[in-house]
């Protein structure tokens, strides 16, 4: 069960999951499959996930470097909010009103993340977090 551990754990599951030894060893991850893991974590994957399902989100784009970064913040318009990708904890993240503010933001990031995500700010929008979870009849839990 790889979501009980903490972002280790998370790292440990998707490492072991990429380089085949799950596979290899015939280890089944319980709980939240690994590919899911990497959705959510990925947040360019989860993006586009969520337009699939034709979900509204912020505009973003997902860089790997301070000028990539600098480009997205220009193309969308700050304030932007800087999201490190593989840390769900938020590590690396914040709100940038500026390049300057933005620079730093992303230098701390990338310093812990390969990925990061530059999207709108929504600061002083309403948010609404709900789960969902179900049973194996499919009956959901509130």
């Amino acid at each position: 069960v790889a979501t009980f551990g903490g972002q280790t754990a998370l790292n440990c599951a998707i490492d072991l999951y990429r380089s085949g030894v799950l596979e290899r060893l015939g280890v089944r991850v319980l709980g939240t499959p690994v590919e899911s893991i990497i959705a959510t974590e990925d947040r360019g994957i989860f993006a586009e996930k969520l337009a699939e399902i034709n979900e509204r989100i912020a505009p973003s784009m997902a860089v790997r470097s301070i000028d990539d970064a600098i480009k997205a913040a220009t193309n969308i318009g700050y304030p932007v909010i800087v999201r490190a990708a593989f840390c769900l904890g938020g590590l690396g993240s914040g709100f940038a009103d500026n390049t300057e503010e933005l620079v730093e933001l992303c230098t701390e990031a990338l310093a812990s993340s390969e990925q990061i995500l530059i999207e709108k700010s929504l600061k002083g929008w309403k948010e609404l977090e709900y789960e969902v979870v179900r049973d194996c009849k499919d009956n959901p839990i509130h």
